[in-house]
């Protein structure tokens, strides 16, 4: 039988005018601390943002996107988070904060492949 280990994942999405309220999922962040991984998916739905908000500014939520995978991964691209742990990047990323790009709230799972659950995450709340 598998061992099911917990994880935690959290949806990033785009609020493009948060005074309306609406939002657009465009992400995960799936975080393992049993395995100390960090994963990160994302995509950018040009046409769903720009039916919110004709003027949003999409380079500049494309280089929030790219940001976000470059301190999941960890690698130089991260910057000082790089020194972090998969964890302390997790929070990181997952802190509340008043811009276009966002966190959602921290939900818990189980999984015997994280891998797919970030696969099947990715398809059902954004793709």
């Amino acid at each position: 039988m598998t061992e099911l280990r917990e994880y935690e994942y959290a949806v990033i999405r785009a609020v493009p005018r948060v005074e309306r309220g609406e939002c657009v999922n465009l992400g995960v962040l799936l975080y393992c601390r049993w395995q100390e991984r960090l994963l990160a998916r994302t995509l950018l739905p040009e046409a769903k943002l720009l039916a919110l908000d004709p003027a949003v500014d999409l380079t500049g939520v494309a280089r929030a996107l790219r940001g976000i995978e470059a301190v999941a991964a960890g690698g130089p691209e991260a910057g000082p988070a790089a020194a972090d742990s998969p964890g302390q990047r997790f929070r990181w990323l997952t802190a509340p904060r008043s811009a276009v790009v966002q966190p959602g709230p921290v939900h818990t799972g189980l999984t015997a492949d994280l891998d797919a659950d970030l696969d099947r995450l990715f398809r059902d709340l954004v793709s």
